[in-house]
């Protein structure tokens, strides 16, 4: 959540971002009202209560005529304090259920508009013509078929459309990803962790997925957890209720877990092969950091994802994502896109976020400096989202007769295979 400061003395910026968000400018108001309503209601219960101790220590100093006064007054402020208090709590109940509602207020950097109003910032590695090279590319799934990597109509067949299986050496491509991007991670000075794939309520509000993003979770109402759609949530809830010293800052965890997304309202969109599931294995780096190094940190997440796709030898390019399409808990996103050759355009491989101090506020995650206890700022950033990770390498690295080459960075972790062959049928 914001800072309800900031909300008072700057309602314009606020409503800016409300605005470049495309969301209801009109909820800023409504919180203004709510957050006045809030304190008035604090004073008056204070009030009371000031007035009832001070009429408590008059009752036993009266005479009988006095006492009798006094207490019928009593009396009624006792009820006066119950009333007040019940209005000071659903009065903070309602501040709170429209706080949650407001995006983190977006950076001034950021491109205003929607999914397609991103900015190109850089551009990295070279497009293959494959019409040079004498073939027609095929696409990851004919490939995956051809491997024995990947199995779709059994999938399918045990889970429903948007599942899949990894066979063979596609399992095995999955795990040498896996290891090869928490070897980079711990090499940049990230804790490994395996993470909880299913949490309670309250993680999922604080990194802010029971909003705008809520139709794309799954909650298991019997026993109210949820299913995280990234690692980011119990990672970002890791040290909820928790204050940090501020001389062990930064923290950086690479979780990596199962991810499961509904994917609702894509129907029709990537309903072939496994760019768009819902499971899915993934290694996602965290930071904790002091608010004054956020941006910093979001500038080196950003430069360890480019290490990643450039050690896969991917082409790719980085964008600002725009306002519209951040999500609740991003002040700015920068995504890495590998180019898809079959599709012949860029698709999204990586994203990294700055949340400010939006989770750590939701989450009470604070940092301490001296006497000084405030907000700390979270970060996440993805390094491999293994299904769109397969579908890059197998579309880039395709040879003319269906093998596929691996690159340098994968070979320790696949035995030293520099090629993969196809099954023989």
């Amino acid at each position: 959540m914001i800072d309800l400061r900031l909300l008072r003395e700057d309602p314009d910026r606020v409503r800016a971002s409300q605005r470049a968000r495309g969301e209801d400018v009109a909820l800023v108001d409504a919180l203004l009202s709510a957050d006045e309503l809030r304190r008035s209601s604090g004073v008056r219960f204070d009030e009371l209560r000031n007035e009832q101790k001070s009429l408590g220590k008059l009752i036993p100093k009266a005479t009988p005529e006095e006492r009798a006064e006094l207490l019928k007054k009593a009396e009624q402020l006792k009820a006066d304090v119950k009333a007040a208090d019940a209005a000071q709590d659903e009065a903070d109940a309602e501040a709170k259920r429209l706080l949650l509602q407001l995006g983190n207020i977006v950076h001034e950097d950021v491109p205003v508009g929607g999914e397609e109003d991103f900015v190109v910032l850089e551009t990295h590695g070279t497009i293959r013509d494959f019409g040079a090279e004498g073939f027609e590319p095929k696409d990851h799934l004919e490939l995956g078929e051809a491997l024995g990597a990947i199995d779709m109509e059994r999938g399918a067949k045990v889970s429903g459309s948007r599942f899949y299986y990894l066979t063979g050496v596609g399992a095995l491509l999955e795990l040498a990803l896996v290891n090869a991007a928490i070897a980079q991670a711990t090499e940049a000075g990230f804790i490994p962790m395996l993470t909880p794939a299913l949490v309670r309520p309250r993680a999922m509000e604080g990194t802010g997925f029971l909003g705008q993003a809520a139709e794309n979770v799954y909650h298991l109402e019997k026993d109210d957890y949820y299913l995280v759609g990234t690692s980011e949530v119990p990672l970002a809830a890791y040290h909820m209720d928790e204050i940090v010293e501020a001389d062990k800052l930064p923290l950086r965890y690479a979780g990596f877990s199962p991810c499961f997304r509904r994917e609702a309202g894509t129907y029709g969109k990537d309903t072939r092969g496994i760019f768009r599931v819902h499971q899915f294995d993934k290694v996602e780096m965290f930071s904790y950091v002091d608010p004054a190094d956020a941006e910093a940190e979001h500038r080196r997440l950003l430069e360890w994802e480019k290490q990643w796709l450039t050690g896969l030898e991917l082409p790719f390019q980085v964008i600002d994502v725009a306002t519209g399409d951040l999500g609740a808990s991003a002040s700015r996103k920068f995504d890495c896109e590998a180019w898809i050759p079959t599709q012949g355009k860029y698709r999204e491989l990586t994203s990294a976020s700055n949340c400010d101090s939006f989770q750590a506020r939701r989450l009470s995650v604070r940092m301490r400096e001296g006497k000084k206890v405030q907000p700390l700022a979270t970060l996440n950033g993805t390094l491999c989202a293994v299904p769109r990770t397969i579908v890059a390498l197998l579309e880039n690295h395709q040879l003319p007769d269906g093998s596929v080459r691996v690159p340098e960075v994968l070979r320790p972790y696949l035995g030293g295979r520099e090629v993969l062959e196809p099954v023989a049928k």
